[in-house]
């Protein structure tokens, strides 16, 4: 058996909640000698919610299982739900579903997604006006270092679409049995930032002051909007550099992973309200997210 880890479909990168099982369901190929049909069990950990190097004020930790059904012809179908599990709040924080397709030979690799969110009307996750992406991923193996390139449209409830690219380079290193694997990676990413305006007019300075942070979904507050301007929202900017440190071990039919992060953002966002005009203050942010996935053909190829 050839194993080769393929850190590839694009919205493992920019879907934070499904980080770990997003990259595993690849990798469940590749530690298959069959080509099969496969489903994919996963229940992972997050400790923060980070997008585009971004975060609430608030930390959002998650609990997020999930379910994939992953085609021998390269189409499959996933759906998460993540658990937020902060000290005050614990809640159904957002239901994603995708559809997909990906293909690959021994060096070239593609792929295409569409993804569906449906968050609670609470949450202050940093992506929370974000309604649906349209994803795609190629990445080539150059063996000594595997290069990729990743482009996405991401819908906004209430605000214009924005587009991401991404560039990221890693590299493999697998144990003498092939039961353990490391794969350093460093990931640019740029973009507008529509969905950071929103969030800003309708989670950080504006739904906070008509509800407290604990305050139950039950209770129906009121939403309220606040003008809030971005400068140059539009702009095609450079937004994050990441650098990551996936880790992987396998042991039969489960994969067990860690994967730290160190987001660098860039672009400091110059925000304009009714009341005061603020220049953002970015800071490098740590976090990491684990998981046990479980796979199981479902059926026996003859």
């Amino acid at each position: 058996m050839k194993t080769r880890f393929l850190l590839n479909l694009l919205f493992a990168f920019f879907i934070t909640t499904g980080l770990v099982a997003q990259n595993n369901q690849q990798t469940v190929k590749e530690k298959s000698d069959k080509d099969e049909s496969y489903v994919l069990i996963d229940v992972s950990y997050i400790n923060d919610a980070v997008f585009m190097g971004r975060r609430d004020s608030i930390a959002a930790p998650y609990i997020f299982p999930s379910i994939g059904y992953f085609d021998k012809s390269g189409f499959f179908v996933d759906a998460s739900a993540s658990y937020l599990v902060g000290s005050e709040e614990n809640r159904v924080d957002l239901f994603l579903g995708s559809l997909g397709y990906m293909s690959h030979t021994e060096n070239l690799n593609g792929g295409i997604s569409g993804t569906a969110y449906f968050f609670n009307e609470a949450s202050y996750n940093v992506k929370s006006s974000v309604v649906a992406d349209i994803s795609g991923f190629l990445s080539y193996d150059f063996k000594v270092l595997e290069f990729s390139l990743l482009a996405s449209t991401y819908f906004n409830d209430g605000s214009s679409a924005d587009i991401f690219t991404g560039l990221t380079l890693n590299r493999v290193f697998f144990s003498n049995d092939q039961q353990f694997l490391i794969n350093p990676t460093i990931a640019v990413y740029a973009g507008s930032q529509h969905f950071y305006q929103e969030y800003y007019s309708t989670s950080r300075l504006g739904n906070r002051k008509s509800k407290g942070k604990g305050q139950s979904i039950n209770d129906s507050p009121t939403e309220v909007s606040t003008l809030v301007e971005i400068q140059d929202v539009s702009q095609f900017n450079i937004l994050n550099v990441e650098l990551s440190l996936p880790l992987q071990y396998y042991y039969k039919q489960f994969i067990f992973s860690l994967t730290p992060v160190l987001a660098i953002p860039q672009n400091s966002a110059t925000i304009t309200t009714e009341d005061m005009v603020i220049t953002e203050d970015l800071e490098s942010t740590f976090y990491f997210s684990a998981g046990i996935s479980y796979w199981f053909n479902t059926k026996t190829t003859k």
